[in-house]
């Protein structure tokens, strides 16, 4: 299969998939962030959120008035593949301050979605609308998905 060139590594290929789990792996429950207010599970649960959305499990939409915002303002920067910087704001759907999660089974959770999405491949995630940012190319999600996990283990040192 054929995918497509992508400037950050493809969610859609295996060794990226390989390279997420690993660097997952490295987390431990005491791993404290070099920037933020989450923990490590928090983090974990945090960055589930979108493959939820993806999957259907998840649909919590944002105000349609911040929709337009984000789709208008601020879509260009979250598909691009210039990575965030820290301390972005959060959307509401994705908040777990206040929230303790089992870290072993959030770690597990994330690498599960991590690996539904590869298998879904381009195509598919290309025929799959954001809640919030609708019609979205292959490319476009790889780029919302990896650097939003990518800036997030960042934050845990891995």
């Amino acid at each position: 299969m054929n995918f497509p060139t992508m400037a950050l590594p493809s969610i859609f290929e295996s060794s990226t998939t390989f390279s997420l789990h690993e660097r997952i792996n490295s987390l431990t429950p005491q791993t404290v962030p070099l920037w933020g207010k989450m923990n490590v599970g928090q983090m974990l649960s945090h960055c589930q959120v979108i493959y939820q959305q993806i999957l259907g499990e998840n649909k919590q939409k944002p105000a349609p008035f911040m929709a337009w915002m984000l789709r208008t303002f601020f879509k260009k920067s979250m598909v691009n593949d210039i990575p965030y910087k820290p301390n972005l704001p959060t959307a509401p759907a994705f908040v777990r301050l206040g929230q303790e999660f089992d870290f072993a089974a959030e770690r597990q959770k994330l690498k599960n979605y991590i690996t539904q999405i590869q298998e879904l491949g381009p195509e598919k995630m290309a025929s799959i609308p954001s809640l919030t940012l609708k019609k979205l190319s292959a490319r476009e999600w790889n780029n919302l998905i990896y650097k939003h996990i990518d800036q997030h283990l960042k934050q845990f040192g891995v």
